[in-house]
């Protein structure tokens, strides 16, 4: 396969990425298995840069279309985003370190969890609480926060849906304002990946222009239709996407 047809290929995958994760989260289990399979004489770390700067790209786009139509509550967002901040870089210049075939079968044990349960609670996420952000709830999206952000620096697909799962269960936010939220706090993680990712040279420069376009447009489409259809819609696609993630990563790890 020549670059030029391998780069309209990924196009495909990256826009599908963008489109999911603009929505609920996930994109990058779309994206990433792509990239490893597009690029295999390459190391994990530059395909993994390379997947952090597409969806950032894409993450930024829908974050910043979340922000116009949805009141964030900064009080709670921003000490998450930081504390996502700073584990992510961690987590990304851990990305040698912790062996990914544990890391994926804890995720993929997560998500079964995380699947049971949002389809059992029929209600959840339907609702958006006002949350006052005392000591407790700050506390816990520090924490959290600094979990997935190292989570996502060092390994990343699925950090999209963990996040959404944490404002809607944890803060109690309804699925619209959650994604909106969860947005913030990845294009946090993406952008303290990239401070190890670049300056160490893992991003294939021209792949990764291209295909963020392509995310870009993913991420528009997703968030209009996040925005159209509302809560119900995207709790709907959530639950799908859990489906295929589980269904993906339980064939890779058993077959």
């Amino acid at each position: 396969m020549d670059y030029t047809t391998l780069l309209f290929s990924l196009g495909f995958f990256a826009f599908c990425g963008g489109l999911i994760d603009a929505a609920v989260g996930g994109g990058g289990l779309v994206q990433l298995p792509a990239l490893m399979h597009a690029f295999p004489k390459q190391s994990l770390a530059t395909v993994f840069g390379t997947n952090k700067m597409i969806a950032m790209a894409g993450t930024l786009s829908s974050a910043f279309a979340y922000f116009k139509k949805v009141t964030i509550n900064w009080k709670l967002v921003l000490p998450t985003m930081l504390a996502a901040f700073v584990f992510s870089f961690f987590g990304a210049m851990s990305v040698s370190l912790i062996p990914k075939e544990l890391m994926r079968y804890i995720v993929f044990f997560l998500l079964i969890t995380i699947a049971i349960y949002t389809f059992a609670k029929k209600d959840l996420g339907q609702i958006h609480t006002v949350l006052q952000a005392g000591k407790k709830e700050i506390a816990l999206g520090i924490l959290f926060g600094a979990m997935i952000g190292f989570y996502d620096g060092i390994f990343g697909p699925g950090t999209g849906s963990f996040l959404l799962f944490l404002f809607v269960k944890v803060f109690a936010f309804d699925f619209l304002n959650a994604s909106a939220s969860a947005k913030l706090v990845n294009v946090a993680t993406n952008a303290a990946a990239m401070f190890f990712f670049i300056p160490t040279g893992h991003v294939i420069w021209l792949a990764a222009v291209i295909l963020a376009v392509c995310n870009i447009l993913g991420a528009i489409t997703g968030t209009a239709l996040a925005m159209k259809y509302g809560s119900g819609f995207i709790r709907i696609f959530f639950l799908i996407l859990l489906v295929f993630l589980i269904g993906r990563m339980g064939y890779d790890l058993f077959f």
